[in-house]
């Protein structure tokens, strides 16, 4: 599975193929998020999960510029060449 092929798909297609195939990594707070990293052959993806409003808001490939990469790097030993 590709990024490009990931994205194209619907959010419950999304959700469906990380539930076969996905393995998860860690979980973080983020804001009213809970946000679970999985691993999906070599490509990391993002669930937001609003407790709050018990919903799934966002399934997205991780961004490795964002600020949530310091949370990851505390709690899991990433590859160097995400850091």
């Amino acid at each position: 599975m590709t990024i490009k092929r990931f994205l194209a798909l619907s959010m419950p297609e999304r959700a469906r193929w990380l539930y076969f195939n996905g393995q998860l990594i860690t979980s973080i707070r983020y804001y009213r998020h809970k946000v679970n990293l999985y691993l999906i052959e070599k490509m990391y993806v993002e669930v937001f999960y609003n407790h709050l409003e018990d919903r799934v808001d966002q399934i997205e490939p991780l961004d490795t510029r964002s600020k949530r990469m310091n949370f990851y790097a505390d709690q899991i030993q990433l590859p160097t060449n995400l850091i």
